[in-house]
């Protein structure tokens, strides 16, 4: 029998009170809370929980993101693992599964809703509504993952509205993703049994969702970024709001993760309990995990942090276990064999080449710095011995998805936003599908982008007129199997030198992971072409 007390100030969030308290805590479980006479200088509230994450996203196998997570207080993720099941389908899956088991933290896995994530676009695997079902019934599978079909929820698609039975059936959440869907249509989404929602971009739109009953999730990733727009609703509708993070990347989970919107949030002027209902208890209560929340009986899931204006962990407990201490890492890294589906050759840079006559009018797609949306622009460019040329004064670049599947010609298409001035970036994580994108100022350093990373079998890379760095990314060509701090340290140089080559972005490889996400308004690249969001068709 393992027994132990700690004490501090306790933060007893559904009470709404702070008093100096002993936990007795035996065999990971608090056994009883009493009451102490004097105020201690710490205090003791319920580990944070991000509720909604892709694991894949933050390039490490989910043994090393908890590694990194608990460090900020994170005891608990809900985790789609959509990304690796389009790559691999149910076999990645259970790679997720298994090694998140590895490691004490409270991963509660959604099954994929959405793989492939359209039929314009080549992924690696499938998920019927029967495979779903399959995976819907293990008790270790929480949820169905974000439907990203709304179309086909409000068209009524018999694959769709499967997946959807197949969840109430074991009496499981819905996942939701429907960005700008407003007024009967979004009520007809909800109405399916869609019960949250993570890609609101305005107020307004986040106010009329949660009329239909909808939990708001106040997304803060790498790239997609909607805090500023939707903290308001911890104002007054504090009971149907949930904090998550989506995408994020090493280097920025090395600097904080859910704690980071605690305290925006705390600078905002928003009530200490509202905040604290949204970070710790609305994720556990809706997607009914086991996460102990400061009451007799639970399990000893908790933090201790200084005070409660910095909010800086001391230490992190789950379980009764001490994971983290004062900014250190205690979980042991985890060996794991790498899985992957990658098949692609190496290209050349004529395979880029875009013949023309004469002056070229071309759809250009408008990345947009810490948003996944992007505008189509019409524009003008310039040939050149019978080929498009981009227009590096004007912001114009090329854009490439190469598949990673099978042997095919790839997309090409023109972008704005990027900023390069010098230079390639490619990556094979290219939500959702994950072929191979890239953006660069000529064929050439497209072309060796890639190949830096078709060489690998998968990773991110960045290539100079002086060479070419990569970082691998083995398993799945989404995450690598190595320790977690110095994958973000090898992640910062790389995302250091594509800024050093004139990109402004904040991610700027995150960003380019987004241009082929096709669920995502306005114009895209998928491994087929150029793809209208709106009208949702291939042009």
């Amino acid at each position: 029998m393992n027994t132990f007390n700690i004490s501090g100030n306790l933060v007893d969030i559904f009470a709404k009170d702070i008093y100096p308290a002993t936990l007795h805590i035996t065999d990971g479980r608090i056994t009883k809370i009493t009451r102490d006479a004097q105020p201690y200088d710490h205090y003791i509230l319920p580990g944070f929980t991000d509720a909604h994450v892709h694991v894949e996203s933050s390039m490490l196998i989910p043994s090393e993101f908890a590694r990194l997570a608990v460090v900020h207080g994170t005891v608990a993720t809900v985790s789609d693992p959509h990304e690796i099941a389009n790559v691999m389908g149910e076999a990645g899956v259970e790679f997720m599964l298994q090694n998140g088991k590895q490691a004490p933290f409270r991963f509660c896995f959604g099954a994929p809703s959405c793989v492939p994530a359209t039929t314009f676009e080549t992924a690696g695997a499938a998920l019927d509504a029967n495979a779903v079902a399959r995976l819907l019934q293990r008790p270790d599978i929480g949820y169905l993952s974000e439907m990203m079909n709304f179309p086909g929820v409000l068209d009524h698609n018999p694959e769709v509205m499967a997946k959807i039975a197949a969840a109430k059936a074991v009496n499981k959440p819905v996942d939701g993703h429907a960005p700008g869907l407003r007024g009967a249509a979004a009520k007809a989404y909800a109405e399916a049994g869609i019960s949250t929602d993570h890609e609101c971009f305005t107020l307004e739109e986040a106010l009329e969702k949660l009329q239909y009953n909808m939990h708001i999730l106040i997304r803060e990733g790498s790239a997609a970024r909607n805090f500023e727009a939707l903290y308001p609703l911890l104002h007054e509708h504090a009971e149907k709001v949930m904090f998550c993070s989506d995408d994020k990347h090493p280097d920025s989970l090395v600097e904080g993760h859910i704690n980071l919107l605690v305290k925006r949030a705390l600078d905002k002027g928003i009530n200490l309990f509202n905040i604290l209902r949204a970070a710790c208890i609305n994720p556990v209560l809706h997607y009914r995990l086991p996460n102990g929340l400061l009451r007799e009986n639970d399990l000893a899931d908790f933090i201790v942090v200084d005070d409660l204006q910095n909010f800086n962990v001391l230490a992190t407990y789950i379980g009764g276990l001490k994971v983290a201490e004062n900014g250190h890492t205690l979980i042991q890294s985890v060996a794991a064999t790498p899985v992957n589906n990658f098949t692609a050759n190496e290209v050349t840079p004529a395979d880029f080449a875009v013949p023309a006559d004469d002056k070229a009018t071309v759809k250009i797609i408008e990345a947009i710095d810490g948003e996944l949306i992007t505008n189509a622009i019409d524009g003008t460019l310039p040939v050149e011995n019978g080929f498009v040329q981009p227009n590096l004064a004007d912001d114009i670049l090329k854009l490439v998805v190469v598949n990673r599947y099978n042997p095919a010609p790839p997309a090409v298409s023109f972008i704005t936003g990027f900023g390069l001035q010098e230079g390639a970036i490619a990556s094979s994580v290219a939500h959702d599908s994950h072929n191979i994108i890239a953006v660069g100022t000529s064929d050439e350093l497209i072309a060796a982008a890639v190949n830096a990373v078709i060489r690998e079998r998968g990773g991110v890379s960045v290539a100079t007129g002086t060479g070419t760095q990569v970082l691998a990314l083995p398993v799945a060509g989404l995450m690598s199997n190595l320790d977690g701090y110095t994958i973000a340290e090898q992640y910062s140089r790389l995302d250091h030198a594509a800024k050093s080559m004139g990109s402004k972005l904040g991610a700027p490889f995150m960003t380019l992971s987004f241009m082929a996400l096709l669920v995502i308004p306005h114009l895209k690249l998928s491994d087929l072409g150029l793809f209208d969001g709106d009208q949702f068709k291939l042009l």
